[in-house]
């Protein structure tokens, strides 16, 4: 092994990594030691001792105000002007070639009983289409709408990055071209044990896991994603994740807003349906946005009423974000990113003294990871759109339940039930006013109300039967 290298290692009081090093054929050697020189070693000190032998708690300033956003719907007639702007901004940049499209699919299907990526997950109420075929037809019919061609980068892990190539060169890359399709795989970071040093997953590898969504914006560079963009002219990146089909890909108000108001990172913000929702808290402090998780905020703040009797802390965040590329080549320059750590108390299968793998039945070690959301504040200007919860979230986590693939399916039916009944096709109705039918709008063919009134015109759909399961 490399002097140096070894010397590091030491130096970072992480020399149990090398405990089975002596046993391991030539080519094993070889290859974990490209594995250990790839790690930080110098940080690992000051990461044990802040993040996992002791627990780190966020401090709440005393400044800390609800962060300002856009509403829904525009307030006055500044506001509506201004919407209007936005609305033919966005449309120009994404004539224009300026938007390109970015999904955190890192992903496995694992809490969803899935065998595979989570972007293979069949999620169509009736179709059973994949998650990545519904963010494909709606960037087909982006494309379509706005005579343009959108590049569409899909940031892997290690775990799935071949699988998920696989399924789209398979699937004829969901009707895009191959060159549209960049993947590229998210940074890793060792996984702790309780007592600070590092873990093993095998006796010629250390036990790896993800960095988190935060290290979206390091990988975007050292994979040559960020060097793509300037090339094709992308100077706007739509940012969502992988398990939420309602959301849209390129929202023209969204982006035009972002761009008239010179922001450098934004976001959608969703109204909270109570004050402890699972949802990030959108904040300001000194100026600066900032997101606070729903269980670091003190309940006096999370409760905290407007006159109006509306939750003061009522922004929370849905992970859908609007970046400009220039702020991400800034925030990587020199090919680093400081973002603060978040740790997390896994089971983590691991390495014991005699080489055997130990399964362990309660959490017994450290994963720490980045969040995306921890550069807002590192942004010179954030703007903040409020969004209509039923048209753009409907996160896909669990089987059933909150946050299901159950009411995934659900909400994408809802939508489009809407949608038809604003076009002006009569639904059945349950006696709670709930509509009877499964609803399935094709995304290639409608992005938007104006795309389902004009399918309805052209089907000449007048209804929907009772207990009808129908995909338009």
């Amino acid at each position: 092994m490399d002097g140096k290298l070894l010397e590091r290692i030491r130096e970072a009081g992480q020399e149990q990594v090398l405990r089975f090093y002596d046993e391991l054929p030539e080519e094993s050697r070889r290859a974990f030691e490209i594995q250990l020189a790839e790690v930080n070693w110098e940080a690992l000190p000051e990461l044990a001792r802040d993040y996992v032998l002791n627990r780190p708690e966020t401090a709440i300033p005393e400044d800390l105000a609800p962060a300002e956003f856009f509403p829904l719907e525009p307030q006055n007639e500044n506001m509506r002007a201004l919407y209007a702007q936005a609305d033919l901004k966005g449309a120009e940049l994404l004539r224009n070639g300026k938007v390109c499209c970015l999904t955190v699919a890192g992903g496995q299907g694992t809490r969803l009983g899935f065998d595979g990526p989570k972007g293979t997950y069949p999620i169509g109420p009736v179709s059973g289409k994949t998650l990545f075929e519904y963010f494909a037809g709606s960037i087909i019919r982006t494309q379509e709408k706005y005579q343009t061609r959108m590049l569409w980068f899909i940031m892997t892990s290690p775990i799935n990055r071949q699988a998920t190539e696989e399924y789209f060169s398979n699937n004829n890359y969901l009707g895009l071209q191959p060159e549209q399709v960049f993947f590229f795989t998210q940074g890793t970071m060792p996984a702790f044990g309780r007592n600070g040093k590092l873990l093993l997953g095998a006796k010629d590898s250390l036990s790896l896991s993800p960095d988190g969504h935060g290290g979206t914006l390091l990988a975007l560079r050292r994979s040559g994603a960020l060097a793509k963009m300037a090339e094709s002219g992308c100077e706007y990146i739509s940012y969502f994740q992988v398990d939420n089909p309602l959301v849209p890909v390129a929202d023209p108000r969204f982006i035009g807003l972002h761009a008239l108001e010179n922001s450098e990172m934004s976001a959608i913000m969703l109204s909270k349906t109570n004050a402890k929702e699972k949802l990030g808290n959108f904040c300001v402090s000194n100026g600066k946005v900032q997101i606070i998780e729903y269980s670091d905020l003190p309940d006096e703040l999370a409760e905290r009423r407007n006159p109006d009797g509306t939750l003061a802390f009522i922004a929370g965040s849905p992970a859908i974000h609007v970046i400009s590329r220039t702020f991400v080549e800034k925030l990587t320059a020199g090919n680093t990113l400081r973002l603060p750590w978040h740790r997390a108390d896994k089971k983590i299968s691991a390495l014991d003294d005699k080489g055997r793998v130990c399964v362990p039945d309660t959490p017994n070690g450290v994963k720490l990871e980045s969040f995306i959301f921890d550069a807002l504040p590192l942004a010179a200007k954030v703007m903040i759109l409020e969004g209509d919860r039923k048209e753009v979230f409907a996160p896909t986590k669990n089987a059933t339940g909150v946050d299901s693939a159950e009411s995934c399916r659900q909400m994408i039916s809802e939508r489009n039930a809407r949608r038809l009944k604003a076009a002006g096709v009569a639904l059945p109705l349950h006696p709670d006013g709930s509509v009877d039918a499964v609803i399935e709008l094709d995304p290639r063919r409608v992005l938007d109300d104006a795309d389902a009134l004009e399918l309805v015109n052209k089907t000449g759909l007048k209804a929907i039967l009772p207990g009808e399961a129908v995909v338009l």
